[in-house]
């Protein structure tokens, strides 16, 4: 006999064992009918999710690219960090559309209004801090008065959002749209204040691929935000930057559009920041980055060209530094990140965007009731999303970071690493100093014909 329409099935009786303090409902689908039942299996709800990230510096966005605004609510900021409106609104300004004929030319300030959190004197209470910019130059219709309502995008989130939710924002995209973002970037802006405050860390973006023009003449430990910002196309090597924004404005005279490739450093993070087993650092900075719009992969360190190497040309060797007696690596194909914890050196990061899904071309879709109709979008997109990614790729970096080090004053902050000096371990990374340390780096001398010191291993 097969169970009622109403009947909680087997694997729901089995969660609700497993998780006793959740509540669930589902809602039922009636066979040939388009109504739906709701039927609560218990007093409490299983909420939505998938708005928020972070663990203890945690952001929550909200809010449609055509609604009346968008923002975020940072909640575990600490108190008492000095905050100014104008640091979140250089942030914005960096991500706003209308900035140069290959981004969108939707005109909006993006300008930031902070609802709270904050004294009168501008700190951090260690409350939510709410902020908010409102949409001004959203047209709406152009979405709602044409097919664009009826017809998925190819390749956009309209089809996908339909089948999970049963409805869709159609006007702009709703929260798959890059307007999301804005609540990222202005969380974003104050993680970068603090990360720099607590130990001077820098976080800093750029374009390094437009299709297969690429730079490799960019130096990841010196290159400045300024270099970065002085051409539309944000790639410090000016050279390079030309040939990509000649190729961007090739592709875009035809309707058509580009990706490519988004590199990010993170300057100065300290060792030990990111958690065995599954709150690895690597898989939270590919998290945050993967959540993106329009991301399409990312990569660490040597990324997929170290698949290429032998463990022997791989591996990045370690020495005492001379000034600081701190280990060092000489060379830094890990990412600065070893173990899934920070080792001290630069973070070195890429993150790769699809070519934009709206584009001024002819292609074949399908409408919500199931017919086939060519498509063309109209009207204002971007051609590249990658100059106003830079900014995107930053904010979700130094948030993530932000957490992770938070996490580590948490768990590791109380105790220290305890012991007396010979018990700690050796400073690691740059940017430490081992105490008392002399200039002379000690050699260890070995005996007899051994010219390595023997490690006898026994690993899975």
């Amino acid at each position: 006999m097969s169970p009622l329409p109403h009947s909680p099935t087997p694997l729901l009786l089995l969660l609700l064992l497993l998780l006793p303090s959740t509540a669930l409902t589902f809602t039922p689908l009636l066979p040939h009918t388009t109504k739906t039942t709701t039927k609560t299996i218990s007093s409490t709800q299983l909420q939505g999710t998938g708005n928020s990230f972070g663990r203890t510096f945690r952001i929550t966005t909200y809010g449609e690219s055509h609604g009346g605004g968008v923002g975020v609510i940072l909640d575990g900021c600490p108190p008492r960090i000095p905050i100014d409106r104008d640091e979140v609104q250089k942030e914005l300004d960096r991500r706003r559309p209308g900035q140069s004929r290959i981004t969108t030319p939707r005109n909006e300030a993006d300008s930031v209004e902070i609802l709270s959190g904050l004294s009168p004197t501008g700190l951090t209470l260690g409350t939510p801090i709410s902020m908010i910019v409102r949409n001004k130059d959203q047209r709406s219709n152009d979405y709602t008065g044409n097919d664009l309502s009826l017809a998925y995008r190819p390749s956009h989130a309209d089809a996908t959002y339909d089948a999970k939710y049963g409805v869709r924002a159609v006007a702009g995209g709703g929260r798959s749209s890059a307007r999301e973002t804005i609540g990222r970037v202005a969380a974003g802006a104050i993680a970068k204040k603090i990360l720099h405050m607590h130990s001077g860390v820098e976080i800093l973006a750029y374009v390094s691929a437009v299709q297969d023009i690429k730079t490799t003449s960019v130096d990841d430990d010196n290159f400045t935000m300024e270099e970065v910002d002085s051409n539309i196309v944000r790639c410090p090597d000016q050279e390079t930057a030309d040939k990509m924004i000649e190729r961007i404005d090739k592709i875009r005279k035809t309707g058509n559009s580009v990706g490519g490739v988004v590199t990010c450093v993170a300057r100065n993070v300290k060792a030990g920041l990111g958690s065995p087993v599954f709150d690895k650092l690597e898989a939270d900075l590919a998290k945050a980055c993967m959540s993106l719009p329009a991301s399409k992969g990312f990569e660490i360190g040597s990324g997929f060209e170290g698949t290429m190497l032998t463990g022997k040309d791989h591996n990045d060797e370690f020495y005492i530094d001379k000034e600081t007696g701190a280990a060092r690596t000489k060379t830094n194909r890990s990412g600065g990140i070893q173990g899934g914890i920070s080792n001290g050196e630069t973070i070195v990061l890429r993150v790769c965007f699809k070519p934009t899904s709206t584009i001024g071309q002819s292609q074949a879709t399908v409408t919500r009731d199931g017919k086939e109709v060519d498509l063309r979008g109209k009207g204002r997109h971007d051609p590249c999303v990658l100059p106003r990614a830079v900014p995107m790729v930053e904010a979700m970096v130094a948030c993530t970071i932000m957490d992770a080090l938070m996490m580590q004053e948490a768990q590791c902050g109380i105790t220290g690493l305890g012991g007396g000096e010979e018990e700690r371990p050796n400073p690691l990374g740059k940017g430490v100093r081992r105490e008392g340390f002399d200039g002379v780096v000690e050699k260890v001398e070995l005996s007899g014909s051994k010219k390595a010191v023997g490690l006898n291993v026994d690993e899975e």
